[in-house]
């Protein structure tokens, strides 16, 4: 039995339909119920539905033997995986962001705003940027508006909640995509298993 490790919401919708294509359906997924797990034992499949935050937690730690992530979730947390596959999906951008006319004064220790801390340290120290880090969770967008912060550090997809805020992309950090990952005990005991998956999930892509 092979256990994957799916993101609740659109992406992990999107993530689902592209396995099942690859020849690993499950078609207890498509039923209208609240369960977390679901099983194809015909095929030896088993899903279950997690936080996008965790997924690389239940990967990491065994729980699952592969899963689907984002890329800004590998940045931030490091987990101990392997990264086998871009999945080509829930494609946006790490950026720097802040108020339109910002210019950056390099004299003054610069206030940033995130809710990835260690991609946003991980940025300036390369640029022996001296920052102040303030941790958000949310509504990350206000921290300039209000002179919480100078700048954001977050995810940016079409740009149109910084424009509606009078703010706008500085700099782009890193592309952000998804990443079927896989746990590194699981792909040594399940190798061949988890190989063709694999195979199986890029085939699919490039059809």
């Amino acid at each position: 039995m092979i256990n994957v490790a799916l993101p609740k919401g659109r992406l992990g919708d999107k993530a689902y339909a592209l396995l099942a294509r690859a020849g690993h359906p499950c078609p207890a997924m498509q039923e209208d119920n609240r369960r977390l797990t679901f099983e194809n034992e015909a095929i030896g499949v088993r899903y279950f539905l997690v936080k996008p935050s965790d997924v690389a937690v239940y990967v990491e730690r065994g729980a699952a033997d592969v899963g689907i992530a984002g890329k800004d979730i590998l940045l931030e947390y490091r987990p101990d995986v392997f990264e086998l596959l871009d999945l080509g999906m829930g494609r946006c951008r790490m950026c720097v962001a802040g108020p339109k006319d910002f210019r950056d004064d390099p004299t003054q220790t610069l206030r940033v705003a995130t809710k990835f801390p260690n991609i946003a340290r991980a940025y300036y120290s390369a640029m022996s940027r001296e920052i102040e880090l303030i941790h958000l969770n949310g509504s990350i967008e206000l921290a300039p508006l209000v002179g919480l912060s100078d700048v954001i550090v977050d995810i940016v997809e079409t740009g149109k909640t910084l424009a509606e805020n009078g703010l706008a992309p500085l700099a782009e950090i890193v592309p952000i995509s998804a990443r079927l990952i896989a746990n590194k005990a699981s792909f040594r005991f399940k190798g061949d298993a988890l190989r063709a998956l694999c195979a199986d999930v890029e085939r699919t892509m490039q059809a």
